[in-house]
């Protein structure tokens, strides 16, 4: 189920569609996401006049298509290309730190293996629990695109100011103030995202911020190893420069970036008038024609969220998932196990992660035209497995560095498919969705902050690969559970005896998605 959107009538002179901000006043009496509601009437699907905007009414249904397609491709020009290249230079900025590892960081500020584990894993202190207050703010902002790009100004701000720490303690200090910052950008560009696409077109785009992800992976190597060549310019460490020149970039892109960036598509300059009450109804008519004049909080959003079981075990899913991802921040690490110098090191973890990036389109496309979810979730769980227990036993170069390609990819995959499944199978209000988003990434973002401490002892690193297996397994037993869990409660759904349906609504569903024939997809 895509993201909902609610907006309350503008009058203009190309009358404006509903505003999509929400209001804390009078919600009572519009949310019944836990009790059975009184029941209206089934709302007739072949007649959307009932909803449909009188503008919308005179055009054809072809013109409606055409011009559908037109707002999607307008979305994908504009906002894919500028939160994909804010994500690039995001994990940019998160990831230096690994890199400069490689370039002398640790003698330059005395550190110990330990301290450095303690430099990376710090970030996540600011990072994880300002992601839901963040998040419960953005849905009530009218301008979410520029709120995300000030952030992106201030962290590259914080990131360049990295180059001038001259000690393991301010090194720690300006990490916690970094993972704050970013704290805004992940889960709100989910949730900008949410507010453009319909559910069967948002898979593809989340695999793109992914690509992204991965492009910044493997550009920060390759520009990490231009950076050692600097080295002692300007009398300036290599590992300075690399600070430098991404928090500038950062902070250069991120203000243009904000007047380029849409916000909802009510008010957005890069849509007609016309386009914008298209935008806004096709959304709605995805949700259901009833949530249009949904007045809900964000207090009582965050409420629904925490009263929803499958809230919990998508954050536990996602915690054994980032467990996973946490090999992004010690790659270059793992590379070096290989056995080649700093710059050959850094300029073979460029390879894997591009591999990832073109894994995450195929993947999502196929997710959404299939439109499935467990299984792919499964096959990632896999192959991550045997690409943990290569390196642990052999050395052998060639297949180290094949299983090292396919770890990245393997490792990160299930999470783009555990947004997916937010966005099908959490029920309105905006509020609850987008504290559902922020609580699952923050609490699920702590594995990063404990699986820092495994690796040591390489090459085999035999206590960080042993329990990344760990947790693909539990993952894999969690995630099939909720798997028969859903299909049980869309048989309760199927089965339109009151007693039933009324225990389905128990666990988030709505009378209003009860009557629209709604179910869990994608398990």
């Amino acid at each position: 189920m895509t993201t909902v959107h609610t907006y309350k009538t503008e009058q203009d002179n190309h009358t404006m569609s509903r505003n999509v901000h929400l209001h804390d006043e009078d919600i009572e009496s519009d949310v019944k996401d836990t009790t059975l509601i009184e029941t209206q009437g089934v709302p007739d699907h072949d007649d959307e006049a009932v909803t449909m905007p009188p503008n919308l009414r005179a055009l054809t249904e072809e013109e409606r298509n055409a011009m559908e397609k037109a707002i999607v491709r307008k979305a994908d020009m504009v906002i894919m290309p500028v939160i994909g290249l804010l994500y690039i230079l995001n994990y940019v900025d998160r990831q230096n730190l690994a890199s400069a590892k490689l370039q002398g960081i640790m003698e330059d500020l005395n550190m110990t293996t330990q301290q450095f584990a303690t430099a990376i894993s710090i970030l996540f202190v600011g990072y994880l629990p300002l992601q839901l207050p963040s998040n419960l703010l953005i849905s009530r902002l009218s301008r979410p695109g520029l709120y995300i790009c000030s952030a992106a100004l201030i962290w590259g701000s914080i990131s360049a100011a990295t180059a001038a720490v001259n000690s393991y303690g301010a090194l720690l200090a300006i990490r916690i103030i970094l993972g704050g910052v970013e704290a805004v950008f992940f889960p709100g560009a989910i949730y900008l995202l949410s507010a453009w696409y319909t559910k069967n077109e948002l898979g593809k785009r989340i695999g793109g911020l992914y690509l992204a992800q991965q492009v910044g992976n493997a550009f920060g190597g390759l520009f990490a190893a231009a950076c050692l060549k600097m080295d002692g310019l300007h009398g300036i460490r290599g590992w300075r420069w690399l600070f430098i020149i991404e928090g500038v970039a950062t902070v250069g892109v991120a203000a243009l970036s904000a007047f380029v960036l849409p916000e909802y598509p009510y008010n957005a300059r890069l849509l007609k008038p016309l386009e914008r009450e298209l935008a806004v109804y096709r959304l709605e008519r995805e949700a259901g024609a009833a949530e249009g004049s949904e007045n809900v909080g964000t207090w009582q959003g965050f409420k629904s969220c925490l009263a929803d079981p499958k809230v919990y075990i998508f954050i536990f899913c996602n915690m054994m998932s980032q467990c996973q991802g946490s090999i992004a921040n010690f790659f270059p690490t793992i590379v070096k196990t290989l056995g080649y110098n700093s710059t050959n090191t850094l300029l073979l973890t460029a390879p894997p992660f591009v591999f990832a990036a073109g894994f995450y389109m195929g993947m999502t496309w196929l997710s959404d035209k299939r439109n499935t979810i467990y299984p792919i979730i499964m096959g990632c769980i896999g192959l991550a497995i045997i690409t943990y227990a290569i390196p642990m036993a052999t050395t052998n170069i060639g297949v180290r560095y094949a299983a090292m390609i396919l770890m990245p990819c393997s490792s990160v995959g299930p999470q783009l498919m555990l947004y997916k499944a937010i966005n099908h199978h959490m029920p309105r209000p905006l509020a609850k969705r987008a504290a559902t988003i922020a609580m699952m990434n923050a609490i699920g973002g702590t594995s990063n902050i404990w699986a820092s401490y495994l690796w040591f002892k390489g090459p085999r690193y035999y206590a960080a690969f042993s329990t990344l297996i760990a947790s693909a397994v539990v993952f894999a037993i969690t995630i099939t559970a909720y798997r028969f869990f859903v299909r049980h409660q869309n048989k309760l759904l199927d089965s339109q005896e009151p007693e039933k349906v009324k225990k389905a609504i128990k666990f988030g569903v709505t009378q209003q998605q009860v009557e629209m024939g709604w179910r869990y997809e994608g398990f």
